[in-house]
């Protein structure tokens, strides 16, 4: 395990992932083990965030002691990086190899990932603290890799256009989490949050002669149903658009490589 004097001194070669996964031997309470620890922390996770988990806590909802805990993990970052590879799991790997082309298992991967990060709005500010080198995730970026090099992009290009579709899709699944978790907090729901917020400040004074621009968007925004159905329309339309996007730039490598000849 990592311990938290090494992840300060040496972040950039930290991670539960290069340690020795192996638990301790004997000494740990009946019925405990690591895959229901980590269970737990994600549930806690998602219901409170990750400022409340603590490993008090944790062993409080476990009905262990604390000291049990580090039976099985040193600190509480190796929790969180089980975790996070734990919630890398969801995305159906199985449905990413039976779509067939690389545009259709990109939307897969697209809309999987995204709908990981709204569930758990808390793996967002994870992504750049650890390596996310576990075994989950590791499979989720080599089925992002084969799509882009499916495409026809030179090995030069694949990076960015990796880039453009998979960092859409981490702000985007971000942004979406964030806000259900804030209408959820206000006790409201997305669509009654949603509405209530834009007509503060739509009918605010100060902000009016701001919005004379935006009127008309946000007009044709109210006009498309529930918050659920906005984020789907704009997201799946935002998707296309990247597709289509390397699709060009696909056949432009390809004239260029043809001019060179």
């Amino acid at each position: 395990m990592v311990k938290a004097a090494d992840r300060a001194k040496n972040p950039a070669r930290s991670s539960v992932w290069l340690e020795s996964r192996a638990a301790r031997s004997g000494g740990g309470p009946t019925g405990l083990d690591r895959a229901r620890i980590v269970g737990t922390s994600i549930k806690m996770l998602d219901d409170e965030g990750l400022a409340k988990l603590s490993m008090r806590k944790l062993a409080t909802e476990l009905n262990v002691t604390a000291m049990s805990l580090y039976w099985y993990v040193d600190t509480k970052d190796d929790i969180i990086e089980y975790a996070v590879d734990t919630c890398y799991g969801e995305v159906d790997l199985g449905a990413v190899d039976a779509a067939g082309d690389w545009r259709e298992r990109i939307r897969v991967l697209a809309q999987d990932y995204r709908q990981m990060l709204v569930r758990h709005p808390w793996m967002s500010p994870c992504a750049g603290q650890y390596l996310n080198i576990g075994p989950h995730a590791i499979a989720v970026g080599t089925k992002i890799q084969e799509a882009i090099r499916d495409t026809g992009l030179p090995i030069s290009r694949q990076p960015s256009a990796m880039s453009a579709v998979f960092q859409f899709v981490y702000g985007y699944g971000t942004i979406e989490g964030q806000f259900g978790r804030v209408a959820q907090q206000a006790g409201m729901s997305q669509d009654a949050f949603y509405n209530d917020s834009i007509k503060a400040f739509r009918e605010d004074e100060q902000f009016m002669g701001a919005l004379d621009g935006m009127t008309e968007i946000l007009d044709e925004r109210a006009s498309h149903g529930s918050v659920d159905e906005i984020w789907d329309r704009d997201f799946d339309y935002a998707l296309d658009v990247l597709i289509a996007g390397i699709e060009v730039m696909v056949e432009r490598s390809r004239t260029e490589q043809a001019s060179d000849a």
